[in-house]
């Protein structure tokens, strides 16, 4: 089993599980796929292979839940200048 990650055209990201990636990706970008349809460009941005399909819907959930977002796009770090002594 896989989980994977989709850049869409408009920048967001899309996680997905499948035991098939090759034929998950085909899917996507023939537009079948009901949450990917309206997206023409994607790219296929990483994957975690995993033993069972129980873990893979973890780690998908986990991705799709605030802390996974977090970890997703990392924010810009500010520091602040009278901290620093910049």
């Amino acid at each position: 089993m896989d989980v994977y990650f989709l850049e869409l055209a408009n920048g967001d990201i899309y996680v997905g599980s499948t035991p098939d990636l090759k034929r998950r990706f085909a899917s996507h970008m023939k537009g079948q796929v009901l949450s990917t349809k309206a997206h023409a460009q994607m790219k296929l941005r990483s994957y975690v292979a995993v033993e069972t399909e129980f873990r893979a819907r973890e780690l998908e959930r986990y991705f799709k839940s605030g802390s996974g977002k977090a970890i997703e796009k990392p924010k810009p770090v500010f520091a602040n200048p009278t901290l620093t002594g910049i």
